[in-house]
């Protein structure tokens, strides 16, 4: 089975919807291979296809008004073409209409899928989780809609509910309300994964102002770089999930932007996002620099949201390498006094010191249950996404003042070259990588690219030697400059870089 996919939103970007190719198609082969269409012969439900198009507000809701009589925009629409119930024909003796493929092939199309990006953005925002994960969800919803299944009459609803969790449990993106509706389930013939259950598994977001080590610890806990490093602050912009595994449990750390005081658009979305990820979470890790003589407004305003909604929250003084176990006395007395914390540990996200504690910890804290993700994973950031951080890395490492925060990574193209003989996916011989930064000022795209090239160069090289340790290849990549004035509070822009919020939408 395919899914053919057209992209009409405009402000979605080619790219973006190429790297969800993967999870699309991993979706078919759960779609075919768990035989929901009871009555479509697998050697047809296997040439079908359906049609996904990607389209804007406005066109959503004219379809809205067109086809349901209802003058408002939705995230999702489906049009079958069978008349299907529940998988199974609703007229048992009416034949199927095939059409022709170019090689005259009989193939079956299975009808439309309509899906509008911008309210799938809002509701990943709303519910903690990845966009990935939302587009994905919505697709396998359409996908049973076009055999049949619906959610009109209770008994209905609950057999297309167990369906769409058994179809997000094979691709390993059961998360949220889903993923706990799982555990309430275990009688329902829904085949779990060998090893898919643990004794503690759930979401803890990561808290603290920018440049306090949260993406430092991140990176420590998964042993590769998921998140990006700099001296600078804000450094981190949007939500990043780490997995972190072991026999019986998995933790998925959710590395927020640090909270600060925000200065344009971009900054609102990632303060922002911080709040949303603590809202959502089963604990808050809130991490301060031992170094600070005391807590600070940013701080106790954090504290004050993980108040407001009774978080459990683990406080880790950071940093304690770099002074003295005395002169931590004092701060852990000032913050013991600011909140109820489950526990107070020094530590240090670069040494790996009192790291293991803090997992510990953080393990009591969560239910048991499903593993959200497959216990290979080590993050929800595709390859193309951490590429495109380890590019922007170097921006922050090799330029100065305000021209690394006036700065965005898009990737344009991503491709995979094989060997002749290769065996499997990952057997990659190299990876073609082309890439624009975005700046705000002509200045700014002169000296990026540096006298006779030589900073993009530079740039560059230091990317693609990060990049090929990500991925255990050769890598050629090829950067280029734009310039987008303003882009930083251009709603159009921040949403074409990836860069969302509820209140955005």
């Amino acid at each position: 089975m395919r899914i053919n996919i057209i992209n009409e939103c405009t402000g979605l970007e080619d790219s973006k919807v190429e790297s969800w190719k993967p999870y699309i198609d991993k979706l078919t082969e759960s779609f075919v291979s768990r035989d929901f269409a009871l009555d479509i012969p697998l050697k047809f439900l296997e040439s079908s296809y359906a049609t996904l198009t990607f389209i804007g507000e406005d066109e959503i809701r004219e379809l809205n008004n067109e086809q349901r009589g209802i003058d408002k925009p939705t995230d999702v629409l489906s049009f079958p073409i069978l008349d299907m119930r529940n998988g199974k024909l609703a007229d048992r003796n009416s034949e199927i209409d095939f059409e022709l493929d170019e090689e005259g092939n009989r193939v079956l199309n299975l009808g439309d899928i309509i899906i509008n990006p911008d309210m799938a953005y809002e509701n990943a925002g709303k519910y903690g989780h990845s966009i990935e994960r939302e587009i994905s969800f919505l697709i396998a919803h359409s996908l049973l809609h076009l055999v049949g299944y619906d959610h009109i009459e209770k008994s209905d609803e609950t057999v297309m509910i167990k369906a769409q969790k058994q179809m997000m449990n094979d691709i390993g993106l059961a998360i949220g309300d889903e993923a706990s509706e799982v555990t309430d389930h275990k009688d329902d013939n829904i085949a779990y994964p060998a090893g898919s259950i643990a004794k503690h598994c759930g979401y803890v977001s990561i808290l603290g102002r920018p440049n306090v080590g949260k993406s430092t610890f991140i990176n420590y806990i998964t042993g590769m770089k998921v998140a990006i490093v700099s001296h600078k602050p804000q450094t981190t912009r949007t939500n990043i999930r780490s997995i972190y595994n072991t026999d019986d449990t998995q933790i998925i750390f959710t590395d927020t932007p640090g909270v600060h005081n925000p200065s344009n658009k971009l900054g609102k979305i990632m303060v922002g996002n911080s709040f949303a990820s603590a809202k959502n979470a089963d604990a808050v890790l809130f991490i301060v620099d031992g170094r600070f003589p005391e807590p600070g407004a940013v701080e106790k305003k954090l504290l004050d949201l993980c108040r407001e909604n009774s978080k459990k929250v683990v406080l880790a003084v950071n940093k304690s390498d770099d002074v003295s176990k005395e002169s931590l006395l004092p701060l852990i007395s000032a913050y013991s006094a600011l909140y109820d914390y489950v526990d107070i540990v020094p530590v240090s996200a670069k040494t790996g010191d009192n790291i293991d504690v803090i997992l510990n910890i953080l393990e009591g804290l969560l239910p048991e249950g499903p593993r959200l993700f497959d216990s290979e994973y080590m993050t929800d950031q595709s390859e193309r996404m951490i590429a495109a951080e380890l590019i922007r890395e170097q921006i922050l490492h090799f330029t100065d003042q305000e021209i690394p925060h006036g700065t965005a990574v898009e990737i344009d193209s991503f491709e995979d070259k094989y060997k002749d003989d290769a065996a499997d996916e990952y057997d990659r011989e190299c990876v073609v990588i082309k890439a624009t930064i975005i700046c705000e000022k002509d200045s700014h795209k002169a000296i990026i690219i540096g006298k006779g090239g030589q900073m993009i160069k530079r740039i560059g090289t230091s990317a693609r030697i990060n990049i090929e340790r990500l991925l255990g290849c050769k890598v050629y990549l090829e950067l280029f400059v734009k310039v987008r004035e303003d882009w930083k509070n251009n709603d159009t822009l921040l949403r074409s870089y990836g860069f969302r919020s509820e209140e955005d939408n």
